[in-house]
């Protein structure tokens, strides 16, 4: 295993690849089936991948993270995503949402006080927009935060966040003004244990059943006026900005669990022999693989080009979108062919595809859903 200093100085992808590769193969692989049972979040693999710096990809060196670029970040998420994709998810909503928010929006006090802390992993990272009655409709938030002295008090609840109960901290969207006007939300980073602050249940999900997903509840919880990011009024426009990127990572993470399962129905395929012969000698069978081949390789340019364009700081609201759309339904359509070609054993969880199937919807759904994708792309080809 490369020590973080490595990556950092080499900045090398091929190298950060295999680093990767190396550690998912011997702290991932071995668990997956039974933290997808029990629903454990392996919270000391994250502090182990911490150490390795992959937990603060983007964040810059100063602030202990690996500063690397996009590609690197894609690079990581889909040799991860490949394996587990619920790790996956976990990795790219620290780094994208969490530590993304901070790092964009954040003052030097702030990205000093909480970026070290989470680039290490020594703090897990949450972000909370979503609630229970404004999924799409992010905008008709009820959560409100009411200054009062040098403190906001923040009362309502929070849905569907990615480390709602294992999280440190979390970058917590609020409304500071009118609802269902976009100046009226802001961003607090609230952190764990400030009275007030608690979390719900845990969701009991299809799949990615090893990211754990809660509610967050706040009941009149004290915040200090400093804990904002940026200005008031400004956490909306934030928010649909670190989206942009976030979407990129949903890519990635498509695209892992498109190639995982790719990749197991092209060795099940030459490995399983039906009339005398490997089923991939089948005509049936190997245009579902050139299909799929087809569709994962359209997808990683659409990703890598959103990638290289937030490496330049160039407009990637389309982009992420179109990649973030595309990846996704690939990885679905991906793994269900993959549960075909293996037939009756790919209905079963002795094999890797009933997993690939299931962790695959959720990509299609978090960070806006398919269809909000849709309304993006069509927003921005139209100007």
């Amino acid at each position: 295993m490369h020590s973080e200093q490595e990556i950092t100085d080499g900045g090398n992808r091929e190298m950060v690849r295999q680093m990767v590769r190396e550690f998912t193969e011997k702290h991932i692989r071995p668990h997956v089936m039974e933290w997808d049972e029990t629903q454990t979040f392996p919270l000391d693999t994250f502090k182990a991948m911490g150490e390795l710096g992959i937990m603060g990809v983007l964040v810059p060196e100063e602030y202990g993270g690996a500063g690397l670029g996009y590609h690197e970040y894609v690079d990581i998420i889909v040799e991860v995503a490949k394996v587990c994709g619920a790790v996956g998810l976990s990795l790219a909503a620290h780094n994208s949402l969490c530590a993304g928010h901070i790092l964009a929006f954040g003052n030097e006090h702030q990205k000093q006080r909480w970026l070290p802390k989470l680039a290490t992993a020594e703090w897990i990272g949450a972000w909370a927009l979503t609630e229970a009655n404004t999924g799409s409709d992010a905008l008709g938030m009820g959560t409100t935060a009411v200054l009062d002295g040098d403190e906001y008090v923040v009362n309502g609840s929070k849905n569907w966040i990615t480390h709602g109960k294992s999280g440190d901290l979390a970058v917590v969207m609020v409304r500071t003004g009118e609802k269902g006007r976009s100046h009226g939300v802001s961003a607090l980073v609230i952190e764990k244990g400030t009275p007030g602050f608690t979390h719900g249940k845990k969701e009991n999900k299809l799949g990615m059943r090893a990211s754990e997903t809660t509610g967050l509840v706040f009941d009149n919880c004290r915040v200090p006026r400093e804990n904002l990011l940026g200005e008031e009024g400004e956490g909306f426009r934030q928010a649909m900005q670190v989206l942009d990127g976030g979407r990129i990572s949903i890519a990635a993470l498509a695209l892992g669990i498109a190639r995982g399962a790719l990749d197991a129905a092209l060795k099940y395929a030459k490995e399983r022999h039906q009339f005398g012969q490997p089923i991939a000698n089948f005509q049936g069978i190997s245009f579902k693989l050139a299909d799929m081949a087809t569709e994962v390789e359209a997808a990683e340019l659409l990703t890598r080009q959103a990638a290289e364009l937030k490496n330049q700081g160039l407009e990637v609201t389309k982009n992420s979108a179109m990649a973030k759309y595309y990846a996704s339904e690939v990885a679905v359509r991906c793994a269900t062919e993959a549960v075909q070609v293996f037939g009756g054993y790919g209905y079963t969880k002795d094999f890797p595809v009933e997993k690939y199937y299931r962790d695959a919807k959720l990509c299609t759904i978090g960070e806006g859903t398919s269809e909000i994708q849709k309304l993006i792309i069509a927003r921005e080809v139209l100007k």
